[in-house]
C-alpha cells in the first residue's frame, strides 16, 4: 500500500505531511558521538524545506494543494535528531503541534540510539491520542557501511529500537529509511537491509538513492573518485527487486528524495521529477498487480 492511501485510511480524505524544526541537534554533532554528522547529511540536518512555524510549513506545500486552507495535516518533525533534547520541552512542542487547526497527526523523525525509557513512555502515551508516525534512520545493514557513513550505531540497537517502540505502543506506525548505493554496499546487501527492517518489525518503509549534496563530506569523497552514484537504471532496477520482497502489508512511504536542486551534485537524473515520479508510478502498479 502506498502512503498516500495509508493515509486515506486512516484520516478519510488526502493528508499533507508538512514539515517542521524542533530545534534538536544530534550526537553525531554535538560531540557525543562526533562532530561531522553522517557523512551525506547536509548542514540543515536532511531538513532542507523545513519550516519554524505550522503556518510556515503550509505556505510551503500550499501551492500543491487544492484548499489548503481545509486540508489535513502531519505536523513532521524531520531534520537531525528530533528526540534528543530536554523531553519535557519536546512533548509540550509536540503537543502544541497537536492542538493546532488542522493538524491530524505527528511524525517525529530520529536516531535508534536516541529512545530512552522515558521518551518511550512518552510517545506511548501520544499514541494513545493520535496517529503517531516514527522515523527512524537505518539506511544499511551493512556493518562496515554503516561505519563508514559514520552512523553511529549497531544493527541490533536500530532492531531493539523498533521492539521498544512497539512495546511502548502498538498504534505507533514506525518507519524505517534505507538508503540504496552507499559506498561499499552491494546489491546482496541492500536487498538484505530491506529484509532487516522488515523482520524488525517496521511497518513503513522510505528508500531514496544516495545524493551527494554540496557542503557535506560525501561531496569530498566524490570528488575523490571514492563514490559513484547510481544510475537511474541501476536504481529502478533495485526497486524493482526491493518491491519483490516488501510484504502488501507494510506501506511504502517514498522511494525517491527531494533534495534541494541548489546543493544536489549527484545523482543529476533525479532532477527530472516528473520523469522519475512517471517511473516510480509504474513500479507501484507493477507492485500491487
Amino acid at each position: 500500500m502506498t502512503v498516500n492511501d495509508f493515509y486515506k485510511s486512516i484520516f478519510h480524505e488526502k493528508t499533507y505531511k508538512i514539515s517542521l524544526k524542533s530545534g534538536c541537534t544530534c550526537p553525531n554533532r554535538d560531540g557525543t558521538l562526533d562532530t561531522r554528522g553522517c557523512i551525506f547529511c547536509s548542514p540543515s540536518g536532511s531538513g532542507d524545506f523545513t519550516a519554524e512555524t505550522i503556518e510556515d510549513a503550509k505556505k510551503i506545500v500550499a501551492g500543491k494543494i487544492k484548499n489548503p486552507e481545509s486540508a489535513k495535516y502531519i505536523a513532521y518533525f524531520q531534520n537531525f535528531t528530533n528526540t534528543y533534547g530536554d523531553l519535557s520541552k519536546l512533548e509540550k512542542q509536540w503537543k502544541a503541534a497537536l492542538n493546532s487547526p488542522q493538524i491530524s497527526g505527528l511524525a517525529i523523525a530520529t536516531r535508534p540510539d536516541c529512545l530512552s525509557t522515558d521518551c518511550l513512555q512518552v510517545l506511548g502515551n501520544i499514541a494513545n491520542q493520535t496517529f503517531l508516525q516514527v522515523e527512524l534512520g537505518f539506511q544499511t545493514c551493512n556493518e562496515k557501511t554503516a561505519q563508514y557513513i559514520r552512523r553511529g550505531f549497531s544493527n541490533e540497537v536500530y532492531i531493539q529500537a523498533v521492539r521498544n517502540l512497539h512495546k511502548s505502543n502498538p498504534n505507533i506506525h514506525v518507519v524505517s529509511h534505507i538508503i540504496f548505493g552507499l559506498p561499499g554496499d552491494t546489491f546482496q546487501d541492500m536487498m538484505k537491509s530491506i529484509r532487516t527492517a522488515i523482520e524488525a518489525g517496521s511497518d513503513g518503509i522510505k528508500i531514496t538513492s544516495l545524493y551527494i549534496l554540496k557542503g557535506t563530506d560525501l561531496e569530498k569523497e566524490f570528488y575523490e573518485g571514492k563514490v559513484k552514484p547510481l544510475s537511474e537504471d541501476e536504481y529502478f532496477t533495485l526497486l524493482k527487486e526491493a518491491l519483490k520482497i516488501i510484504p502488501k502489508d507494510i506501506i511504502i512511504h517514498r522511494l525517491t528524495g527531494d533534495p534541494p536542486k541548489a546543493l544536489l551534485l549527484e545523482p543529476k537524473w533525479t532532477m527530472n521529477k516528473k520523469k522519475v515520479l512517471n517511473k516510480l508510478n509504474e513500479l507501484l502498479d507493477y507492485k500491487t498487480k
